[in-house]
């Protein structure tokens, strides 16, 4: 029996029971309910974990406060069940579990309004010199909220969940983590990509939009076993680690970058930069104190706003809720061996290519952007009755799988629907002057050419 195994049903006698349409009862334990009841968490009920894909598959409205609690819940799991065939061998303890669970709870406190569009999209063209991630505002916040509303956690406790948090980013350091390092690896595994944040929004996500998916994360935590200080699995899981990425990126094709959801983020990027002058959209990452103060609800108010400052934002908002969407032109996949050397599309790409007389296109009348979707397969696969872990070749798995893990999907968007024709034309150009052919898979509909 584990280190805490004989007084965990006592514990939970002091939490409090949700209950959560993917997990069922998710039990709240007293430290954790510190974090939750503050209005700094429960910013994240108006920070939609999807962005703006609800205006495509209206069932995904669920926000970052639900994610937060799952992957609070799953990583509880996933420590409990180590606990219960290695716990004394691992030391671990109860300190441990608080830490990952905390971690999973307070993981995404950081994010901006509309989850990935905020730091992925608009900051980088808002403050193009500034280097910023969710991650690290995720641990500014915890100090934060430590801070503002007096929460007692030892000093000890408090750096190992803000370590956790940072875990997969590129703001990490793997060498001042020591100990139980396999720890920091459940909740974001910068390792392998195997956690349980991953666990929590593939379920989520895919029951929220009516996806399908055969992943299910209750084998991987059942079949788990920590070898050399690392999470490591079953070698005949290494179908149910393959499924865990192919989700993924099921996902982000059909879901996250569907062509339709693009034009909409392009246009909420455009209406944000244009609203940003007057409502000082960028001085909220200066410090928690004012991010937690910025959210979905900005939105609404560059749509129901009335000073003259804000009337360009607000007309793309309301081209937004009338469906004057950014025309979607076309699209190609970046060839296989241009891959490593592939350079950004941009709007001035196009232009530079327009064989059409008579129509002037300008870059402000060109949408470019570029889709990364990457399928990365778990790292090692060991058995439970082997010692040592090992990595496991593709084709001892299937013959099936990809040779290439990456897609590089290039897109053009006409913001006005009378150029669709010049700019499909400027772009399939565009395609054979840089690799000698068009690479898009079909022209653009005859329909969509000439639309007014």
């Amino acid at each position: 029996m584990g280190a805490f195994q004989e007084d965990r049903i006592d514990g939970r006698s002091n939490a409090k029971i949700v209950l959560d349409n993917v997990h069922r009862n998710i039990y709240l334990d007293p430290l954790s309910l510190k974090f939750i009841d503050t209005e700094q968490f429960q910013r994240l009920r108006d920070v939609k974990q999807l962005g703006l894909c609800h205006y495509v598959y209206p069932g995904a409205m669920h926000s970052r406060f639900e994610h937060s609690l799952g992957a609070y819940h799953v990583a509880g799991q996933a420590v409990e069940i180590l606990d219960r065939y290695q716990g004394h061998e691992l030391g671990i303890d109860r300190s441990d579990l608080r830490t990952v669970k905390l971690a999973g709870l307070l993981h995404d406190i950081g994010h901006g309004p509309f989850s990935h569009v905020f730091d992925n999209e608009f900051l980088p063209r808002a403050l193009p010199d500034v280097k910023w991630n969710h991650e690290q505002m995720s641990v500014d916040m915890v100090d934060y909220m430590v801070d503002c509303h007096h929460i007692d956690i030892d000093p000890s406790e408090l750096k190992k969940v803000k370590q956790m948090i940072l875990a997969s980013s590129s703001w990490s350091n793997c060498q001042a983590l020591g100990n139980k390092r396999f720890l920091f690896d459940i909740v974001a595994n910068g390792r392998n990509g195997i956690d349980v944040d991953k666990f929590d929004y593939i379920e989520r996500d895919c029951r929220a939009c009516g996806i399908s998916s055969s992943f299910d994360f209750h084998r991987l935590l059942e079949n788990m076993k920590v070898i050399d200080d690392e999470i490591c699995y079953r070698a005949k899981e290494s179908h149910t680690v393959y499924r865990l990425f192919q989700t993924r990126a099921d996902l982000r094709r059909t879901v996250y970058t569907h062509a339709k959801v693009k034009a909409l983020e392009l246009m909420l990027v455009d209406a944000l930069l244009l609203a940003n002058d007057y409502l000082r959209i960028t001085t909220h990452i200066e410090s928690p104190e004012k991010f937690w103060k910025l959210d979905d609800t900005v939105l609404k108010t560059i749509e129901t706003a009335e000073q003259p400052e804000l009337q360009a934002a607000r007309k793309i908002v309301q081209q937004m809720r009338r469906r004057q969407l950014y025309q979607f032109c076309n699209e190609y996949t970046v060839p296989k061996d241009q891959l490593e050397h592939y350079k950004d599309v941009t709007a001035q790409d196009i232009i530079c290519s327009q064989t059409r007389s008579g129509v002037e296109l300008r870059e402000e009348d060109v949408a470019v952007h570029t889709t990364r979707i990457d399928l990365t397969c778990g790292k090692e696969d060991p058995d439970f009755e082997s010692t040592e872990k090992f990595k496991i070749k593709k084709d001892s798995i299937s013959l099936l799988l990809p040779d290439t893990f990456e897609d590089r999907i290039v897109r053009v968007y006409s913001k006005k629907p009378e150029l669709v024709e010049a700019i499909s034309e400027a772009f399939e150009e565009f395609q054979r002057k840089q690799y000698g052919f068009a690479t898009q898979l079909h022209g653009t509909p005859e329909s969509k050419r000439r639309r007014k």
